[in-house]
This record gives C-alpha cells, sequence and structure tokens, in this order.
C-alpha cells in the first residue's frame, strides 16, 4: 500500500462514552475509534507535525444477550469475564476511523467475527490470568497470545479478534485513495 506507519497512542479517555447509549454495539466501537482517530489528528495538527492519515481503532467482545465487555478493570473482572465466555459463543466487533488530513474526510467502519470458547474450570481461567495477559484486552483475552488456546473456533476474521480488520482496512483506503 506504500504506507508509512507512525503509531501514536490516543488520550482519548473511552470511559467518556457509555457503550449502553449507542445504537449498536458496532456504532459504540466506531465512534470510540472515531474519537481516538481525532484526538490523534487534534494533537498532530495542534503540534504542526504534517501527516496523511490518521487511524483510530476499539475492539469490544459482545455476549449473545447484548452485554459489552471492554477491558477487565481488576482480576477479579477478568475473571467473571473469562467465567461468561466460557462454553459459550460471543461477537468480537471491531471499529475503525480513517481520517484524511488532506480532505478532512472520515471513514468509519467496523467488522465482525464470531468467537466460541472451550469450557474452562475455574483453574485454568485463574493461570490465564496469572500470566497478565488478559489486563489490558477486550472480554479479558487476546486470540494472538496463550488466549488462542482458549478458542475452540471462530467465524470470521482473526485480525478482527486481534484488534485490526487488516483486509477490510486496506479496501476501504483502497477505496479512499482513488
Amino acid at each position: 500500500m506504500g504506507l508509512e506507519p507512525l503509531v501514536i497512542p490516543s488520550h482519548f479517555d473511552e470511559s467518556l462514552l457509555d457503550a449502553g447509549a449507542f445504537a449498536s454495539p458496532a456504532a459504540y466501537a466506531q465512534e470510540s475509534a472515531r474519537c481516538k482517530a481525532m484526538d490523534v489528528a487534534q494533537r498532530m495538527q495542534r503540534d504542526a507535525r504534517p501527516f496523511d492519515y490518521v487511524v483510530g481503532s476499539d475492539t469490544v467482545v459482545v455476549l449473545e444477550g447484548g452485554r459489552v465487555l471492554e477491558k477487565p478493570a481488576d482480576e477479579g473482572a477478568a475473571f467473571e469475564m473469562l467465567s461468561l465466555l466460557s462454553g459459550a459463543t460471543h461477537t468480537v466487533v471491531t471499529g475503525v476511523a480513517v481520517y484524511v488530513s488532506g480532505s478532512g474526510e472520515l471513514r468509519t467502519f467496523y467488522e465482525e467475527t464470531r468467537v466460541r470458547f472451550a469450557e474452562l474450570s475455574k483453574e485454568e481461567i485463574w493461570a490465564y490470568i496469572r500470566t497478565g495477559e488478559p489486563m489490558d484486552k477486550a472480554g479479558a483475552y487476546g486470540i494472538q497470545g496463550l488466549g488462542g488456546m482458549l478458542v475452540q473456533r471462530l467465524e470470521g476474521d482473526f485480525f478482527c479478534v486481534m484488534g485490526f480488520p487488516m483486509h477490510r482496512f486496506a479496501a476501504i483506503v483502497a477505496e479512499m485513495i482513488d
């Protein structure tokens, strides 16, 4: 694609958004991604740092009943989340926002992937939590790490579950460039 990315973390406070206030988890994830992208774009503009694009993303885990799981606040919250996911199917939603500096165009999209967890014992859950891996991940697991052992199967884009649907992103950026 010829893009040279520079990773700049957003300072947007995700707690300012309430997932329950949105029409869907996808709308929530896209708005969070938009806020993150615009935070970085505004900082870059304020600091007179040139850029072509800013990309923001946010991933949430959605239980069958519609409850949204984000990052766990502590180990107890991680245990609760992983217990809810154990033996169940959930949906991972990743929202992405792409801001174009020259035109001011902003595009958002989302990708969804269904994930089935294996049945987990309390001991297995605590052993995973003790690795520290779940603490900064939506739904308290990272499929790209040890959390991949918890996943029985998935339907959809693996990279959506990792937090960035690269194939869809490439297609959207190609449309924007044309």
